[in-house]
């Protein structure tokens, strides 16, 4: 069985989501949704916003802090979606992938979601979907990895 890294975050208290794209937007754009909105989990939660511009950067932070949730632009220049999955994918927890685009057609979804991202999203975000899909992608992982920090992931979606 894996380890948990050492920077241990609980799942019922910290929503910690790493937002990674070279636009600029994108970042402000989650940050309001974030930052002002009732996601209706257990008041307790906080949730926190993390940025990376590129790939290196964003592989940096998943090595050195425990993140659940990763929202990934298509198109990160250099780089894409496919290589953030394939990092994500070594680590001892790894993050649940959500991939951005503003071209979020038919073949994007089934290709993201057939090599294992948990979800795409359109942009302009949509308030409510981002909502619903991180909320959805968090339990999801805090369910999987709550036995490592010994509590259990309580929320109401």
């Amino acid at each position: 069985m894996k380890t948990p890294p050492k920077d241990q975050t609980n799942p019922t208290r910290n929503v910690t989501v790493l937002s990674v794209s070279p636009i600029p937007d994108d970042h402000i754009s989650l940050k309001q949704i974030i930052h002002y909105s009732d996601w209706g989990v257990h008041s307790d939660s906080r949730w926190e916003l993390n940025e990376s511009l590129t790939l290196t950067s964003a592989v940096t932070v998943l090595r050195q802090r425990q993140i659940p949730v990763v929202i990934c632009e298509r198109d990160l220049q250099p780089g894409t979606w496919r290589e953030m999955l394939e990092h994500v994918g070594c680590l001892p927890s790894p993050p649940l992938l959500i991939v951005t685009s503003r071209l979020a057609d038919e073949r994007l979804w089934a290709e993201a979601l057939n090599l294992g991202a948990y979800d795409v999203l359109a942009k302009p975000f949509d308030k409510r979907e981002v909502i619903r899909t991180v909320t959805s992608a968090w339990l999801h992982w805090a369910g999987r990895f709550s036995a490592w920090v010994g509590t259990k992931a309580t929320a109401t979606a």
